[in-house]
């Protein structure tokens, strides 16, 4: 019998099934975020239970924790669902909490140019006047990549630091507060210029009605238009888009621009709704946390609305943590941290 007449059966090749790819896609990034959370809650020696209570269900114990948190999730989710768009079209859009801080500052010009006119008006204003700024900061990182060759990645690392630099400036210069607290920010807004609130709540229900907008915008564009179509196409392949027709620089510019304008509305948010003046820090970390919101829903609009809500929780939550166990609120950005490393794990592995 020679080797030929053997019915040889090629080895069965295993491939996972779609449903149990994506369940693990969700399932390891939370079994490894938990774990290393888990090792580093060990090291204090603290009750687990207690510090994940707190941490996942401690924005609801109170309406006003609760308020915090939905104040909290409005910026993160322009500036999350903003990064969707650039990360569309292959953009690593890390000048975001610049953007925030410009925006913020951009709001506050027709506050302070035009504090006669009506509230209403000046909010309009404000708002355009800050998705205008984040917008215009954003396409200064698209003309430093298109005609500079500088990557977008460490062109808005640096547009970062010019924004905290500008907006220091004009919080310790020409907007300074008289009076021995000037570090703190600029005066207050009167009162009838702030955003209206639910009784004595901190939160303001325009915030997230206007964030819950500019993430169905963010979504429709992306998978019912052909601006999107032709944007995911500059993702894949900027060579081959531009062979098809596809003006590839000019959606890149675009996409910065937008994800701009929705970072220059966070920081509207964050002058009229939260702080109700600009104070250093006024981006407070949003654009960076929004960037890991980003990264762990896949730059997938859909994913953005729970995993900011979750973040926001867990920031939020976290804030108890030194008051009832005793250990520092940072603990909080291991989780996020070790959520957002796992999934690029587990979606590294799921690409062999």
């Amino acid at each position: 019998m020679s080797v030929s007449d053997l019915d040889v059966q090629p080895a069965p090749t295993t491939r996972l099934n779609p449903t149990l790819k994506r369940l693990a896609l969700v399932g390891l990034p939370l079994l490894g975020g938990l774990a290393l959370t888990t090792l580093a809650l060990l090291s204090t020696g603290v009750s687990l239970l207690e510090a994940y209570r707190i941490l996942l269900f401690g924005a609801f114990s109170t309406p006003a924790r609760l308020s915090d948190m939905l104040m909290l999730t409005a910026p993160l989710l322009l500036c999350a669902s903003g990064l969707t768009l650039t990360f569309a079209g292959g953009l690593y859009n890390l000048g975001i909490e610049g953007q925030v801080a410009l925006g913020a500052v951009g709001a506050m010009i027709p506050l302070r140019l035009f504090p006669e006119l009506p509230p209403a008006l000046l909010w309009l204003l404000a708002f355009s006047s800050g998705a205008i700024s984040g917008a215009l900061w954003a396409l200064l990182v698209a003309q430093l990549r298109q005609r500079a060759r500088v990557s977008e990645i460490f062109a808005g690392l640096g547009l970062n630091f010019m924004a905290v630099g500008i907006t220091l400036y004009l919080v310790l210069g020409p907007w300074r507060r008289t009076g021995s607290a000037s570090m703190s920010g600029t005066e207050l807004l009167p009162r009838d210029l702030w955003l209206p609130t639910i009784g004595t709540l901190r939160l303001a229900p325009f915030a997230p009605l206007l964030a819950l907008a500019g993430v169905a915008l963010v979504g429709l564009l992306l998978a019912r238009s052909r601006w999107g179509l032709e944007l995911r196409a500059v993702g894949l392949n900027a060579t081959a888009a531009e062979r098809l027709g596809v003006p590839a620089n000019r959606r890149s510019a675009e996409a910065l621009a937008a994800c701009g304008a929705l970072a220059g509305i966070a920081g509207a948010i964050q002058v009229l709704g939260v702080f109700h003046q600009l104070i250093p820090n006024i981006a407070s970390g949003v654009g960076l946390l929004g960037l890991l919101v980003a990264l762990l829903a896949l730059a997938r609009p859909l994913w953005v609305l729970p995993v900011s809500v979750a973040f926001a929780c867990f920031s939020v939550g976290s804030l108890q943590l030194p008051l009832v166990l005793n250990i520092d609120s940072s603990i909080a950005g291991v989780l996020q941290g070790a959520l957002v490393l796992s999934a690029l794990v587990a979606r590294g592995l799921s690409r062999k």
